[in-house]
């Protein structure tokens, strides 16, 4: 299992990519961030859930 995070500023972009990862198995899309100190909040959070 991979598991991603998806950084980008562009929603549309995010969420392209949100769908075309979504449909390939084995991939995992933890999260979302529109700015670099959001990805970096996100990452600490997920690590912390994440087992």
């Amino acid at each position: 299992m991979i598991t991603v995070l998806l950084a980008d500023d562009d929603g549309l972009v995010r969420s392209g990519l949100r769908a075309l990862l979504d449909a390939e198995p084995g991939i995992t899309v933890a999260g979302e961030a529109a700015t670099g100190d959001e990805a970096v909040r996100e990452a600490a959070d997920t690590g912390r859930t994440s087992s």
